[in-house]
């Protein structure tokens, strides 16, 4: 019968782990395995990903190509057939579609574009819009009011003393 208590692994499946450096009689002795000379016969030896034994590597051979604009806007995409699905009452802003998860948390700027129909009148407030999609919400008795890029810092008059 076979229960918990009689299990045992397969023959051969559980296989002693290589002891290096034991002596000559273990067969790892001497040099552990290492072989006779050379940089990874040292002891705290490490060769970095990509080396390529002092040739030229690869990497560096590589032409570099194209350009990384780092101040390149990410907009999180919209298009007027989903504010027409959308079930909500009052103006439209990111901080609902983002609740709602019509566009994804990491973008901090929104554009609205033109694919689809509209067919009620509704409120939106993004920081970019199409031509075609500020007409179909226009045509349908919408309004559309455009944020700045960025949040604007607050220029008071006020001195303070």
């Amino acid at each position: 019968m076979v229960d918990l208590s009689t299990l045992r692994p397969f023959e051969g499946a559980k296989k002693k782990r290589k002891r290096v450096g034991r002596g000559p009689g273990s067969g790892h002795g001497k040099t552990a395995c290492r072989g006779q000379k050379g940089q990874k016969s040292r002891s705290g030896a490490s060769i970095p990903a990509g080396f390529q034994g002092g040739q030229m590597p690869l990497y560096r051979k590589l032409p570099k190509r194209g350009f990384k604009n780092p101040f390149r806007k990410y907009y999180g995409v919209l298009n007027v057939s989903v504010l027409n699905d959308l079930q909500h009452d009052g103006p439209i802003d990111i901080q609902l579609l983002k609740e709602k998860g019509l566009v994804s948390k990491r973008y901090s700027l929104v554009k609205i574009l033109g694919d689809g129909e509209i067919t009620r009148a509704v409120s939106v407030k993004v920081h970019a819009i199409s031509n075609s999609a500020r007409a179909k919400i226009e045509a349908a008795g919408g309004s559309v009011e455009l944020l700045p890029p960025y949040p604007v810092k607050s220029t008071s008059t006020e001195e303070t003393v």
